[in-house]
């Protein structure tokens, strides 16, 4: 019997992507915010949040925490567009920068975690990292960030994109196609030099 099950992070990452790829095709002027809202709903917001409690049953903690915080996000992102448009609890553009503000910093320890897991996940967080900070700086005074955001955002998605490919094809083959990286940091070499500092 095969109690072979798939992969959450493969939804995640996609939904995740997806929903990135096109908010920033939203950023740089080329796409309305229609399609934005609708994948920020169902598939960077319910699958992503969907996938999230799914690692929370394979032991994994930051796929868990990382899947339902993003997908918090763009359901929570996609409910200010909307009381924004029919003008109920208006958000002012400093108060959505706030917003993003709180999300640059959760995903600066996500970013730090990332070093533990392998290369192409640092990539990815710490582009979504930039990503934020250059949105931030867009919401507090300086609009034409946000295109620059844009691009770097859309280099973040694609990156989501090819771990998700890892995952894929990887399984598909049966064989190493597609790697990620080695991790930046070991947690042995956290040990040594923790260990080393209160000798």
């Amino acid at each position: 019997m095969n109690n072979k099950l798939g992969n959450p992070a493969v939804v995640g990452l996609a939904g995740f992507g997806l929903t990135t790829l096109l908010l920033q095709f939203h950023n740089i002027g080329i796409c309305g915010l229609g399609p934005v809202l609708a994948m920020g709903v169902i598939f960077g917001g319910l699958a992503q949040f969907i996938a999230g409690f799914m690692e929370q049953k394979t032991g994994n903690n930051f796929g868990f925490a990382a899947f339902t915080s993003y997908g918090a996000f763009w359901m929570g992102l996609c409910i200010i567009w909307v009381l924004n448009h029919y003008g109920v609890f208006t958000s002012t553009t400093r108060e959505v920068g706030l917003y993003l503000l709180a999300w640059t910093f959760l995903t600066l320890i996500f970013f730090v975690g990332s070093f533990y897991i392998h290369r192409a996940m640092s990539v990815t967080f710490g582009s979504l990292l930039a990503g934020f900070i250059l949105l931030d700086l867009g919401h507090f005074g300086y609009p034409q960030m946000n295109v620059v955001a844009g691009y770097v955002l859309i280099f973040c998605a694609l990156s989501a994109w090819y771990m998700m490919s890892v995952i894929i094809l990887n399984d598909l083959a049966g064989k190493e196609v597609l790697r990620n990286g080695k991790a930046l940091a070991q947690r042995e070499t956290f040990k040594m030099v923790f260990l080393k500092k209160r000798a």
